[in-house]
C-alpha cells in the first residue's frame, strides 16, 4: 500500500519536484518484487494536473512493477476533482482530468469505471476499495456497495478483510485535520464505522495525507485493545493506517499526539502485508530510503475469533428469535 507520485530519473527538471521519495519508493518495490504478489496505489497517482506527459513518465516509472504483478489503483482528488464535474469535492485538483486518464490507463474491476469503487480477492485477502471523491455517506449508492462488499466476504477463504480509500475516512493526526477538530475527513468515519465494526474489518488504509500513522484497534474514538505490536484472539476493532508518504511532499503532524496514535513518521515509506496462513499476519512499515522496517505488528488468531461477537458487531437477538 502506497501513494507514490512520479519523478524524473535523468535528473532533468521535474514538474512537481517529487524525486526524493518517489524514485526511492519505486526502487525499493522493484528490489523486493520476488516477494511481492500485488501492489495497491491508493490514489494521487501522478499529480499530472492535466499534463498528459506526466502520465507517460509515471507509467514508465512503474512499468517494472506493473508488468510483473497486479498494480491496483484507487481514485484520489488529483485524479478526479473538478468543479461542476460530479465529483464530491468541488476543487480543481485534477487539472480538468476528471478521472479520465486514470480510468483508461489502468484496469480495475469496477462495474462502472467512472464510479471508482470495487472489490477484489487475492490469496487470503478480500479488498474493498472505496472512492473518496464520490459520495460515500449513508444512503448513497457507494455506501450500499461498501456494505455489500464487506458482507460478501467468506472469512474461511479470505480471512483478512481490508478497506481502503484515498482520503482519510478514519483517523489521522495531520495538522489540518486537528485544526478542524475531527482528526478525519469531514463526514468520514461517522457512517462507515458501523460497517467496519459489524463486518470486522481488520485494517483500513488511506493516502492523501503525506506521512505514515498507525492507530490502535479502534471503534468510536476508543482503543479497544491495549496491545501495540501483537494482536491475538478477538481484536474488537479496526486498525487504521495512513500510508501517504511514498513520494509527494510530506505533511506535518499536529503537535498533540492523540492517545489512539500508536506510531507516526514524517518520512517517505510504504506498507507491506504478509499473510502466512488463515491465522497469522505480518504488517511492516518500511522507509523508502533504505527498505528497512521501522514499524510492525503481527496478528495471530483462529477462524472462530473472526466470527466472535464484539460491541455493535453482531445483530441483536432475543430469546424469541
Amino acid at each position: 500500500f502506497l501513494n507514490i507520485s512520479q519523478a524524473e530519473r535523468d535528473g532533468s527538471n521535474e514538474y512537481s519536484d517529487y524525486q526524493p521519495g518517489s524514485l526511492n519508493t519505486t526502487d525499493q518495490l522493484i528490489r523486493d518484487l520476488d516477494n511481492i504478489d500485488i501492489v495497491f496505489h491508493i490514489g494521487d497517482l501522478t499529480y499530472s494536473n492535466g499534463y498528459i506527459s506526466q502520465w507517460d513518465q509515471f507509467t514508465a516509472q512503474v512499468e517494472p512493477i506493473a508488468s510483473t504483478v497486479p498494480y491496483m489503483i484507487a481514485s484520489g482528488n488529483h485524479e478526479r476533482d473538478w468543479p461542476n464535474s460530479g465529483s464530491f469535492y468541488d476543487t480543481p485538483d485534477s487539472g480538468g482530468e476528471c478521472g479520465v486518464p486514470a480510468e483508461t490507463m489502468f484496469y480495475y474491476p469496477a462495474e462502472n469505471k467512472a464510479k471508482f469503487w470495487y472489490s477484489t480477492d487475492y490469496g487470503l485477502f478480500h479488498f474493498c476499495i472505496a472512492d473518496s471523491e464520490h459520495d460515500w455517506r449513508e444512503g448513497s449508492e457507494q455506501y450500499r456497495f461498501i456494505e455489500q462488499c464487506l458482507a460478501s466476504v467468506d472469512r474461511h477463504r479470505q480471512p483478512w478483510l481490508i478497506f481502503s480509500a484515498h482520503r482519510v475516512l478514519g483517523y489521522s493526526s495531520n495538522d489540518w485535520y486537528s485544526q478542524e477538530g475531527a482528526y478525519e475527513e469531514p463526514m468520514g468515519r461517522d457512517g462507515l464505522q458501523k460497517l467496519w465494526q459489524k463486518y470486522k474489518v481488520d485494517i483500513a488504509f488511506y493516502g492523501h495525507v503525506h506521512n505514515y500513522e498507525r492507530s490502535c484497534p479502534i471503534y468510536q474514538n476508543q482503543c479497544v485493545n491495549k496491545e501495540k505490536n501483537h494482536y491475538s484472539g478477538t481484536v474488537n476493532g479496526t486498525i487504521h493506517v495512513v500510508v501517504g508518504g511514498a513520494g509527494s511532499h510530506l505533511s506535518k503532524f499536529s503537535q498533540l499526539i492523540p492517545y489512539w496514535s500508536i506510531y507516526r513518521d514524517y518520512d517517505f515509506g510504504f506498507v507491506k502485508l504478509t499473510a502466512f496462513n488463515q491465522s497469522s499476519l505480518l504488517f511492516e512499515y518500511k522507509k523508502s530510503r533504505d527498505g528497512k522496517v521501522y514499524d510492525s505488528f503481527t496478528i495471530s488468531r483462529d477462524y472462530k475469533d473472526v466470527l466472535a461477537c464484539v460491541h455493535d458487531g453482531c445483530e441483536p437477538t432475543t430469546l424469541a428469535s
